[in-house]
């Protein structure tokens, strides 16, 4: 019989009394901003974009603060919890409570950008382009921090699974990880009652964070592309590897149709992609800098 693993990881770095403390999932939004306002920098440092690099740390800050944060806010409530809003419009603003949609993040990253490069007189799609390249790094964290949380857990295996995991949080009333770590027996009996189920949340770091980081770090750096195709990129192999990822993660919400809610969002992201990539095949603009001429130096 496999001995998986079982869930019990703390959500709290550290708890200065029991539910209170800095969380492993608000230290994945500061990683992230931080690796990304570096490799941003270090692109624009570089001519892969017009911004110049002393204005990147406010650029990403308002990144952070208006797209993924204020519109993964708005996500979560219009795409997931509208009832919930609309019964207590206060909700929004308990963010300890969690609640936010990675769809939503994009859609507000989107009409942030849009609005600094109007403001700025910057190119839309070259910010963008450089954006959608450190964005999965956010993406990782994002999900490494799922996993530590015990949320979104994946669906159970249909065959075993060396690398399966056992989420106490499939229980109604389910124990805290302080509980589980601490109870030997109480770890024997989970065992026994939990089902075996995919760490769906690692495979969405890799795919949506690894992988996804991969293909475009060669596409900015090693391909000359016209604006706009790396972000049409970007939503594409996002919106494919959350599709494929969603097979196996267990769905929070009814299906809508054959989809989950993640798989049926991001039908609308492939199409928004594909849109940036004719427009960026159709107007042909590039980065001001010659790219080739530089990295050759």
């Amino acid at each position: 019989m496999i001995a998986y693993y079982l869930h019990h990881l703390s959500p709290f770095i550290w708890e200065i009394r029991p539910g209170l403390g800095p969380r492993w999932y608000g230290l994945a939004y500061v990683l992230a901003f931080v690796a990304g306002y570096a490799l941003y920098r270090w692109l624009a440092e570089r001519g892969y974009s017009e911004l110049p690099p002393e204005k990147v740390d406010g650029f990403i800050t308002g990144v952070a603060i208006f797209g993924v944060m204020l519109g993964g806010r708005v996500g979560h409530f219009v795409f997931y919890a509208w009832d919930d809003f609309v019964s207590n419009p206060l909700s929004f603003f308990k963010l300890w409570e969690g609640g936010m949609s990675s769809h939503g993040g994009m859609l507000g990253i989107i009409f942030f950008t849009l609005y600094y490069s109007r403001r700025h007189k910057l190119s839309w799609t070259g910010l963008g382009d450089n954006l959608v390249v450190v964005a999965p790094i956010g993406l990782f964290f994002g999900r490494i921090a799922n996993f530590i949380n015990g949320e979104l857990i994946g669906r159970v295996c249909s065959s075993a699974l060396p690398w399966a995991a056992q989420f106490p949080s499939e229980l109604k009333n389910a124990p805290s990880a302080a509980q589980v770590h601490a109870d030997p027996e109480l770890q024997q009996r989970l065992r026994e009652i939990l089902s075996p189920r995919h760490p769906s949340q690692i495979y969405e770091a890799l795919l949506e964070g690894v992988v996804l980081f991969g293909v475009l770090w060669f596409l900015r750096t090693k391909t000359r592309q016209p604006r706009g195709v790396l972000t049409g990129a970007f939503f594409i192999v996002y919106a494919l590897a959350r599709i494929l990822c969603e097979c196996f993660r267990e769905p929070e919400d009814p299906l809508i149709g054959a989809f989950t809610r993640g798989q049926f969002l991001s039908l609308f992201l492939i199409l928004i992609g594909v849109a940036f990539v004719i427009y960026g095949l159709r107007t042909r603009q590039f980065e001001r800098e010659n790219l080739s001429a530089k990295n050759a130096k």
